[in-house]
């Protein structure tokens, strides 16, 4: 029965459905693109991917992935795998529609400003969740924390995939990290008032 076909792939361990993919088997790869779509269209949005573009992307990904299947050798995650084999589709995209250089060139305007941009409106937000955080980093910073922490990859990888000293990319991930953090953190008056607070259900 098909439902029960399904139910056993729906059981198996990515590692075990990609022995079965590399054998030929391609109801166990729709499995592990059913698990892990959803995932890797979110990282590619977060490296700045929009709506179509992402699925298109994702889809190229997973089709290049079941090509390349017999690669996979179990050493790290299935998923971690085909995100960073996404992520360099996608630079490699941007680099053929020279987009790349103006995500670099924004970065530069960035620091020229001071940044101004990326701090306006903190303190009106309260409660923000990572992907709203990510959109107030520059293009170049939200593409490397993405490339270094959402796909996996190295700082060497990530310079060696956007063509860029390795340098660089370490300063796009520090600065990238800096400003989440402080949007992601508390802001302080609401620490001050929490502290009072328990100062006055103490006394």
């Amino acid at each position: 029965m098909p439902g029960a076909g399904h139910a056993i792939l729906a059981s198996l361990h990515d590692v075990e459905l990609c022995a079965r993919a590399a054998a030929g088997e391609r109801r166990a790869f729709g499995e592990l693109a059913r698990r892990h779509g959803s995932a890797i269209r979110h990282l590619l949005r977060r490296m700045g991917a929009q709506g179509a573009e992402a699925d298109d992307v994702a889809q190229d990904a997973l089709l290049a992935a079941f090509e390349r299947i017999a690669e996979f050798r179990g050493e790290g995650t299935f998923a971690g795998w085909v995100k960073r084999i996404a992520a360099r589709q996608y630079l490699r995209r941007l680099q053929r529609e020279k987009r790349l250089a103006g995500y670099v060139a924004e970065e530069a305007r960035d620091e020229a400003e001071g940044g101004a941009a990326a701090g306006a409106g903190g303190d009106t937000e309260r409660r923000l969740d990572l992907d709203e955080a990510l959109k107030a980093l520059s293009r170049p910073e939200r593409m490397c924390v993405s490339m270094c922490y959402g796909a996996g990859l190295s700082h060497a990888e990530a310079a060696d995939a956007l063509n860029l000293p390795l340098g660089t990319v370490k300063s796009h991930v520090k600065r990238g990290l800096e400003k989440l953090r402080t949007r992601l953190a508390p802001p302080p008056e609401q620490a001050d008032g929490a502290a009072v607070e328990g100062k006055r259900g103490n006394g």
